[in-house]
């Protein structure tokens, strides 16, 4: 077999040799190094019908799952079945084990469905723990932070949630309101990184009407470690009898509004900051348009 180019010349040559070196155990790239072919289809055409040594193919996870799906297949078992006993989906089994045989039915359907159930509340159980675990390793990159950090943290945060200066409202005050409790401690921090003193701070509490609004105010008084003469009157926010409410419940405290007092220069620098990280961010995206 002969090629136009001259460097191929000899295809019959090349392949013999580069058979031989694959026996030898040589992976693919050693074998284009030692024969300096950089031509990726000659290489294979070179190779092909060669099988890889052993030492070149990856090992993947899943290979001791995919082998005892496959024996408990032959076993008889359902993909219902090895569900429960593996912990893994129903798409995964299908893939490892569609070449052998299907086993005889031998439960009527309600066995099944009961099967059914409990492997779905494996295959839940599996995820759940999955997702703690991609927190937790979230949650463990900061586990400190740079004064720095917190401030820009902080700016973005505000600039989310607080209040902003319209064109039809040019007022320069520093509010806040949220109902996460998080978001409250994580800002209240970012006040005392920005040196804000405690008598600057007054508090508002929003909340329905039908709620517990003095267990609510006990709530924020006791996160925000507050004095009472801080909290200004609480606003009751009314609604119909028609109103389907989501946020309801145990857990339902309403919103908080966190006001600075004496805030103008305050707000001119939250609102230069952002400026500033939004031509920051602009310029390091840069490289990555087109």
């Amino acid at each position: 077999m002969t090629h136009a180019s001259g460097k191929y010349a000899d295809f019959e040559g090349l392949r013999e040799k580069a058979i031989a070196l694959r026996r030898e155990g040589l992976s693919v790239r050693q074998i284009r190094d030692r024969l300096k072919i950089f031509n990726n289809d000659i290489l294979n055409r070179l190779l092909q019908g060669e099988p890889a040594p052993e030492w070149t193919k990856r090992p993947r996870a899943k290979d001791d799952l995919r082998a005892k799906a496959r024996e408990l297949r032959l076993q008889g078992m359902t993909y219902d079945r090895i569900q429960v006993e593996l912990g893994c989906s129903k798409s995964s089994i299908s893939l490892w084990v569609r070449d052998l045989p299907k086993p005889e039915r031998k439960r009527t359907s309600e066995e099944a469905s009961a099967i059914a159930r409990r492997g779905w509340e494996a295959t839940l159980k599996r995820r759940e723990a999955e997702r703690q675990e991609a927190k937790r390793a979230a949650a463990a990159e900061f586990e400190t932070m740079t004064d720095r950090e917190l401030f820009a943290v902080g700016v973005a945060l505000y600039w989310a949630e607080g209040s902003k200066s319209k064109p039809h409202r040019p007022q320069e005050r520093v509010t806040f309101i949220n109902s996460d409790p998080n978001m409250i401690s994580v800002y209240l921090a970012w006040l005392r990184l920005l040196g804000v003193p405690p008598e600057h701070l007054r508090f508002h509490v929003h909340i329905h009407e039908t709620a517990d609004v003095a267990a609510a105010e006990r709530y924020w008084a006791d996160l925000t470690g507050a004095a009472r003469s801080a909290f200004g009157k609480t606003t009751l926010k009314k609604h119909s009898p028609k109103t389907n409410r989501k946020n309801t419940g145990e857990g339902y405290q309403g919103c908080l509004v966190v006001r600075v007092l004496k805030s103008a220069d305050l707000y001119r620098r939250i609102e230069g900051s952002w400026c500033g990280i939004v031509g920051a961010a602009n310029r390091a995206d840069h490289k990555n348009r087109t």
